[in-house]
């Protein structure tokens, strides 16, 4: 009943009310884009290439973060990763570049210039992707026959002008979706995407036990322990380190102030306060050894071969290390700790035994660095645990939601956008989805 009263609330708050149905209105745009075939191509010749991304490997990642567009040759075949891989370009640039540094202190007018350099990027990006996979889909098992103009020019340049294209509308999607919806837009497409290949490799993994060994018992038991990866996944998103912070009350009394005992409150620091965006990153560098297998070289087709398999030791080693790195990356350019310690001066707040001002900012950035190191190896093992429960018999496709790239950025992503409904609810003093009870009563 409580969920309902919740629910109920969330429907009474107009803005929040409008901006969920124009969230799962742009989504069910995106979904419906997905499944539109590039004009050309004959849609019911794909099946060899679908059957070229059911047996796990890295392409059935790449399929799933577009939510299936990869594999139907869709005018969002490209998805959204173009624009991941041009942020990751122009954050690394950030830390180079003097022109991106000063844009970077401008505040919204420097991030709205940060932005359109974002996009051009993409552009830039979408340029040789669109072309490479055209050329690719024969390889990937797309015959002669599906191509109805043929592969020439006539097939090519509108191929590539609609892929551009597709990636540009899926990126203004996110971007609308994050102004005027809820959430995050470009990682709610990503998640989208991941969830509608979930019921099928489910589906999978039940008639591989049924038909071989374990049975509906076994099912049961992966589910089990899928719950309590999700538990964990949970604690890692949720999980602070508290500051305690005094700050100095003075009140007026006869003329003179005295002071008061200070009111005690806490600096919540995340312990992985980079979200999923470090396994975004690291999973958009990874795609990179496919890509160079496309080339007709010895080294390529080493590289290809070290790092084609996800569920391989080099994959999953270096995969771990860049969540590693990106995790601390992502975490010095968004929790300002200089920020927080000016603004805890200025509220004339202080952390006991640390002197206001530039110790606190060092103080912050030591316990940031502490914490965020045992973080970032849970979020790196996490990751890689698919690898592991592979071992153990579970279908490729299923074992990717056993933590992995997958399964992290659903619940990230799902924690995000439920902290940002919870706020709108407390704000309207109701209770919020984290702690359901009855209406609060504003006080006059």
């Amino acid at each position: 009943m409580k969920l309902i009263d919740t629910l109920k609330n969330i429907w009474n708050i107009e803005e929040l009310k409008d901006r969920i149905i124009m969230t799962f209105s742009l989504l069910l745009v995106y979904r419906f884009g997905a499944q539109v075939v590039l004009p050309g191509i004959d849609a019911d010749q794909l099946t060899g290439l679908a059957s070229n991304f059911d047996g796990g490997g890295i392409g059935s990642i790449l399929n799933a973060f577009t939510g299936g567009a990869f594999s139907n040759a869709s005018v969002f075949a490209l998805g959204i990763m173009p624009y991941i891989s041009a942020s990751i370009v122009v954050q690394l640039m950030g830390i180079a570049i003097p022109y991106l540094q000063k844009l970077q202190k401008e505040g919204a007018s420097g991030q709205k210039k940060i932005n359109q350099i974002t996009r051009w990027l993409t552009i830039g990006i979408c340029l040789i992707q669109a072309p490479s996979y055209l050329l690719s889909l024969g390889s990937l098992g797309v015959p002669d026959s599906a191509f109805v103009l043929g592969k020439g020019l006539e097939f090519m340049v509108p191929g590539v002008i609609i892929l551009v294209t597709g990636c540009v509308f899926a990126m203004w999607l996110g971007e609308k979706i994050t102004d005027k919806g809820i959430g995050n837009g470009i990682s709610l497409l990503i998640m989208v995407g991941i969830i509608a290949t979930l019921p099928k490799a489910f589906v999978q993994e039940v008639v591989s036990r049924v038909d071989g060994t374990g049975g509906v018992m076994l099912v049961l038991i992966e589910l089990l322990v899928w719950f309590v990866i999700i538990l964990l996944c949970i604690m890692l998103v949720m999980a602070v380190r508290k500051i305690p912070v005094q700050y100095a009350r003075r009140a007026a009394s006869g003329g003179y102030e005295k002071h008061e005992e200070g009111s005690r409150q806490f600096i919540p620091l995340k312990l992985n306060a980079s979200g999923v965006m470090p396994i975004i990153f690291a999973q958009a560098i990874m795609f990179v050894p496919a890509a160079l297998g496309q080339l007709d070289t010895s080294w390529a087709t080493s590289v290809q071969t070290a790092f084609g398999d996800i569920f391989g030791f080099w994959y999953n080693l270096v995969f771990a290390l860049l969540i590693i790195v990106f995790t601390y990356f992502y975490t010095a350019i968004t929790v300002p700790t200089n920020k927080m310690a000016d603004d805890l001066k200025r509220n004339g707040g202080f952390i006991a035994g640390i002197r206001p001002g530039t110790e606190t900012a060092d103080y912050l950035d030591k316990i940031m660095s502490q914490i965020t190191l045992p973080g970032s190896i849970f979020l790196a093992l996490v990751a890689i645990f698919p690898a592991f429960v592979s071992l153990m018999g579970v279908t490729q496709q299923w074992a990717l939601f056993y933590g992995g790239t997958s399964l992290l950025i659903m619940v990230g992503v799902a924690i995000d956008t439920m902290q940002q409904i919870n706020s709108y609810l407390l704000n309207r003093h109701y209770d919020g989805l984290i702690k359901t009870g009855k209406n609060r009563k504003s006080v006059a």
